[in-house]
């Protein structure tokens, strides 16, 4: 199998959706909400089967890296790969018509991969280009007007939507690690970027309470709704989110 379907086969099981909860809480009143899972009995069993493979093989790989990996070195190792995610954020804040962002991503790329040592330091954040919430080719449609369709989990890939889904193989091709010719090497990236990723959401776990599956649902649907909005959403107390994600 093609490596940069491997990686897209292993990378997100549940991590779109822990960070999801990290930023969002749930509402926990969806009474008046549309039908946005019509392939419950489906999206069930596939979570079940994502939520073993983390349970059994991803988690433990990476709480073992956490153990072993001193902090400023799995900080380093954080950075770099959020450094290589900035040529997908720019990519689509351009698509988007986003100029003020796609500055910040372009300026923040070209900073951290030059002055930070090919991102292992983000510099950029002392030069006044803090980090922005990442875009993708999904948030690119959802901009444009195309609607998201129903919420589906996707067997190794995790929560998604029938837009976000299709919008998966442009994100692939618009990662560098894609086009690295050592077969090694970029397998080799392609297993740090998945368990560094998973590392760093090892705490959000404590969030999740009650029926997982409808919590993960929730806030995986609101959080891509808070990020194509830019953060303009209403929650049931009718208090707008801002930009940075405050109340």
């Amino acid at each position: 199998m093609d490596t940069r379907v491997k990686k897209w086969l292993l990378i997100a099981v549940l991590l779109p959706v822990l960070a999801a909860c990290a930023s969002t809480p749930p509402s926990s009143d969806t009474s008046q909400q549309p039908n946005v899972d019509p392939y419950e009995g489906f999206n069930r069993a596939m979570y079940g089967f994502n939520n073993g493979l983390d349970t059994y093989l991803i988690k433990p790989i990476a709480q073992g890296y956490r153990f072993i990996t001193p902090n400023f070195m799995e900080t380093g190792v954080s950075n770099f790969f959020s450094n290589l995610l900035e040529i997908r954020n720019l990519f689509n804040s351009g698509l988007q018509a986003k100029g003020k962002k796609t500055a910040v991503h372009t300026g923040r790329f070209l900073v951290n991969s030059t002055v930070g040592v090919l991102g292992l330091i983000d510099v950029a954040q002392h030069m006044g280009m803090d980090k922005l919430d990442g875009e993708d080719f999904g948030q690119t449609m959802g901009v444009w007007g195309i609607g998201s369709g129903p919420y589906i989990v996707l067997p190794f890939l995790g929560p998604s939507t029938v837009r976000d889904g299709l919008g998966l193989p442009v994100d692939a091709y618009l990662d560098p690690v894609t086009y690295v010719d050592k077969v090694r090497v970029r397998n080799s990236l392609n297993a740090g970027e998945i368990i560094d990723t998973r590392a760093r959401l090892l705490d959000t776990e404590k969030l999740l309470s009650g029926d997982r599956y409808i919590f993960i649902r929730d806030a995986y649907l609101q959080r891509r709704e808070y990020l194509i909005e830019d953060g303009k959403v209403e929650d049931d107390f009718s208090n707008s989110l801002d930009e940075s994600g405050d109340f």
